[in-house]
């Protein structure tokens, strides 16, 4: 694990590597062990990396590092997991004078034999790279097949930049750094700036599983291209479904995750496991410590408000396992205490609240370890989500009224002011009353009006329904979710189509953004057996059934973790790794929000509607309305932007 930074210009430079080095100084948390520098002045290339030792820990394993026969240049952060199967294979053709058992030689040489889609197509891993052709000259960047490591670039004027993280991107002179504020809407409505924008106009995300070809004499950049597609993938996996039997499809499953665990195993460093007590991180170290000589280390973080701890049910399961685990409990105080550095971290607007203790849990493991393995994917893959089954269950129902009726029925929820529901609940008996139920009614509304499956998936993952009417001058731009006949799957059951949409866009965008920059902000090395494209295209395979079945969801991930843990230790209501931020924001954090939604403050900057931001924050204070996400959303842009005006 690394991080990379580079640019291409054209036109020449004279200080390339001074540059470079301001580039990557600003990542060097991703790579402490050692920083690397390759420079073509003449062609206008050049290459920074900085290291993480993880596989080969020798000087061999350096980058950049240059193919033996010397018409390639890499700079790359991930892992490839089958490399050294990718070595038998290129050793068949005659024997290599390899110089180390770095990943990296073995991609380089991959290149020289199969040329770089060749070699993409074979890797098992997580990547995102750099390759420069010297015999070409051409500029060769690819992201792996799900998405979980970064990759930035963009023309800012005639220079081509590109990078791990924007923050080194924004060393370089050419930087413009304009904030595009149609993407701002898009960031209010998801609470992550989504694929492929970034929040800087003129800079993209390279799209998972996609590789962008630059020549020298190219005039404008040209469109990625896929070496993957999980569209077609998805395609294929309703048209030629697993056709055996329940218990054939669990067996199939572990010998597969069995496999990818394996692979996630090797290191030349120590290794551990997040252990949350739900289902996919406690497969994962099932599966780990089955293979594994000594007990697993792993770790988990409590809190102190019961309705967000987990921890207790970690520990029974690791006990069971026999894992080396390790817990730590956090005070409100420990995670508030994280706000002022997350925008460094996360380096564009990102609201999802469960960052602070995918931070903290980052920071214990990283006390031990350097690798640590991740459940991540499970609910996208086998689906988890209550969206699949409670949000399919009120979709259904909904389609049995007819639009006529819905709309009117929408019209007036929204004419009934909702304190007036509120005022009405508290006279009801007490054990009738629910919270903000006006608030709740708004949302039913919003659900009500929509006139097709899509729009319904759509309203239930936006957090601002109508993000545009707060940024004043914005066009919210199109995505995954609104072009539907381009990008949807032609067919199949909406729950599956939900699946699928969420590995295309809240998966890499959120998901494995949080775990990303979360693991590298203090050098760990995070891994998802999970996002093994095998385990995938036998997630997208496997008929729904075999996911949701008796009304029980993750079926066959369930039934293979009990195999190692016994049913009775994993049956509970379904936790998210959140935080109280609703309370927060009415105690600790009051003051903090009232700075940064000042209405002076707001106007003067320029990028929200003030007024409609000070009602929304009025009716969090006060606890009239629930609408303390769409709040936090707000305030993680603003912190964003001190952190820029000081960076």
């Amino acid at each position: 694990m690394c991080g990379f930074a580079g640019f291409l210009d054209r036109g020449g430079f004279a200080d390339g590597e001074a540059v470079l080095r301001r580039m990557a100084d600003t990542i060097a948390h991703r790579g402490p062990d050692s920083d690397g520098y390759w420079v073509d002045g003449e062609a206008g290339i050049a290459l920074a990396h900085r290291r993480l030792a993880i596989i080969d820990l020798s000087p061999a394993g350096h980058q950049p590092m240059a193919s033996h026969d010397g018409r390639y240049v890499l700079s790359y952060n991930g892992e490839i997991y089958n490399h050294l199967d990718l070595r038998r294979e290129l050793e068949a053709a005659g024997p290599i004078a390899w110089r180390g058992h770095s990943d990296t030689e073995t991609l380089l040489q991959g290149f020289s034999k199969w040329g770089v889609v060749g070699t993409l197509e074979r890797a098992n891993g997580m990547f995102a790279l750099a390759l420069w052709d010297r015999g070409e000259r051409k500029l060769f960047l690819a992201r792996d097949r799900m998405g979980e490591k970064p990759l930035y670039y963009g023309l800012q004027g005639g220079t081509l930049l590109f990078g791990s993280e924007l923050k080194a991107l924004r060393q370089h002179p050419a930087w413009q750094g304009e904030v595009d504020r149609d993407v701002l809407t898009l960031f209010l409505r998801h609470n992550y700036v989504p694929g492929p924008y970034s929040i800087y106009r003129g800079i993209a995300k390279l799209p998972p599983a996609h590789y962008l070809e630059i020549g020298l004499d190219d005039d404008q950049l040209p469109d990625p291209v896929a070496f993957w597609d999980i569209a077609e993938k998805a395609q294929n996996g309703r048209a030629q479904p697993f056709a055996g039997a329940p218990d054939a499809a669990v067996d199939a499953l572990e010998d597969l995750l069995l496999d990818a665990v394996g692979m996630r195993m090797a290191a030349d460093v120590p290794l551990g496991a997040f252990l949350s007590g739900g289902y996919d991180s406690s497969t994962v170290v099932a599966l780990m410590q089955r293979q594994s000589a000594r007990p697993v280390k792993t770790f988990s973080i409590g809190f102190s408000e019961e309705e967000y701890d987990e921890a207790h049910h970690a520990k029974r399961v690791a006990a069971h396992l026999g894992t080396d685990h390790t817990e730590l409990y956090v005070t409100p105080q420990d995670a508030l205490d994280q706000i002022p550095i997350l925008p460094h971290h996360w380096d564009e607007p990102f609201a999802d609240s469960s960052q602070m203790p995918t931070l903290l849990v980052s920071r214990l493991a990283r006390s031990e370890v350097t690798v640590s393995l991740s459940g991540d994917g499970g609910d996208e893959l086998f689906c988890g989500y209550t969206r699949y089954t409670q949000g399919y269950d009120i979709w259904r129902r909904l389609g049995r009224m007819p639009r006529a009726v819905r709309k009117l029925a929408a019209g007036a929820l929204r004419l009934t002011p909702a304190d007036l529901i509120d005022g009405t609940m508290k006279m009801a008996p007490a054990r009738l009353r629910k919270m903000a139920v006006g608030d709740r009614l708004l949302k039913v509304a919003d659900i009500l009006d929509v006139e097709q499956a899509e729009d319904f998936y759509r309203s239930l993952v936006s957090h601002s329904k109508d993000p545009a009417a707060l940024v004043p001058g914005a066009h919210e731009p199109p995505t995954i979710l609104t072009t539907p006949d381009h990008d949807w799957p032609a067919q199949g059951d909406f729950r599956d189509r939900m699946m699928y949409l969420d590995m295309r866009s809240y998966l890499p965008d959120d998901i494995l953004v949080k775990l990303d920059r979360a693991s590298m902000a203090v050098s760990l090395e995070s891994r998802v057996p999970l996002l093994d494209h095998r385990v995938v295209e036998f997630a997208l395979s496997l008929p729904l059934k075999y996911k949701l079945r008796g009304g029980e969801a993750k079926w066959s991930l369930r039934q293979l973790l009990y195999r190692y843990v016994p049913r009775e230790m994993m049956e509970r209501p379904k936790m998210g790794f959140g935080v109280p931020i609703e309370h927060w924001l009415r105690g600790p954090l009051r003051s903090w929000a009232d700075d940064m939604l000042a209405p002076d403050r707001l106007k003067r900057e320029g990028y929200f509607n003030a007024d409609a931001i000070g009602r929304l924050w009025s009716d969090t204070r006060s606890g009239r309305r629930r609408m303390h996400y769409y709040v936090w959303d707000i305030l993680m842009f603003q912190a964003w932007l001190d952190a820029q005006s000081t960076a």
